[in-house]
């Protein structure tokens, strides 16, 4: 029988396996990072994803949107030092304002973006903020947080197991296990890690020479345009992404940080 004294092993488990797996950090007040380099494999597979993504997505012509991609680009890259990266930026035909990197340094910018981005700096504020998940090597950490539940379910079934818990009680406790490893330690990294980059995004802008200020009009720009677009944002701890406010507020509450680091061109 699946008892609560049972149950309550599972975070202490998840816990300890999830913080095993750190392996960045990024102070906002110092603008400190460390961080440790993807896996051979992780990039390997981000190279291909992205090799994919250029053979069956529609690559954009508009000779406007991919000369202040690589002019912002080139501005950012200028700034940051991370030995051996491979950095890429394309821009991609696809309506959905959004952009995405992968490991090894690809960047991919959708046409839809430029509709909220408007000038260089809100453009600078996206690819810092893309650029920042790179150098922060999020895309490690997911894996091994995504793996660490995976043992963490493992070891409590075991533990289940050894203390006469049958096959119902151990499944129940395996979907709580995922239940609890995603909304509790998985999604609240994630929301961290977007609010961090956010972050040294616009450090990275402000060191590159656009104002961080456009950092804040960028998302007050999004904020709006999904509510044009009826969007209906769910509970904030059931996302991968905070709320649009949520990141406002943040950013605003950074920009004294950032502005100290701005330097005009």
């Amino acid at each position: 029988m699946l008892t609560r004294k049972s149950l309550s092993i599972l975070p202490a488990i998840a816990a300890l396996v999830i913080a095993s797996c750190a392996v960045s950090s990024f102070d906002p007040n110092t603008g400190e990072v460390r961080s440790s380099t993807p896996s051979s494999s992780l990039v390997s597979q981000g190279l291909k994803q992205f090799d994919q993504m250029k053979r069956e997505k529609k690559i954009s012509t508009n000779p406007a949107y991919n000369a202040q991609v690589q002019r912002v680009a080139t501005r950012l890259k200028s700034v940051i030092n991370i030995p051996n990266a491979k950095w890429e930026f394309v821009v991609f035909e696809d309506s959905t304002p959004n952009a995405f990197c992968l490991p090894g340094g690809k960047v991919g910018v959708h046409t839809g973006l430029f509709q909220i981005t408007q000038n260089d700096a809100g453009l600078a504020a996206v690819l810092g903020h893309e650029i920042a998940h790179v150098v922060l090597n999020h895309s490690q950490q997911r894996v091994n947080q995504a793996t660490g539940v995976a043992i963490g379910t493992v070891l409590l079934d075991t533990v289940l197991n050894a203390k006469g818990v049958d096959k119902t009680g151990r499944a129940a406790a395996a979907t709580g296990a995922a239940a609890a490893g995603t909304v509790g330690l998985i999604l609240p990294y994630s929301r961290r890690a977007e609010l961090d980059s956010d972050k040294l995004g616009t450090l990275y802008m402000a060191r590159a020479g656009y104002d961080p200020d456009e950092a804040v009009k960028l998302w007050e720009r999004f904020s709006a345009w999904r509510i044009k677009q009826g969007d209906k944002e769910s509970p904030e701890f059931l996302r991968t992404h905070p709320l649009d406010q949520t990141r406002i507020v943040a950013l605003q509450e950074f920009l004294p940080n950032a502005k100290r680091e701005y330097k005009p061109m």
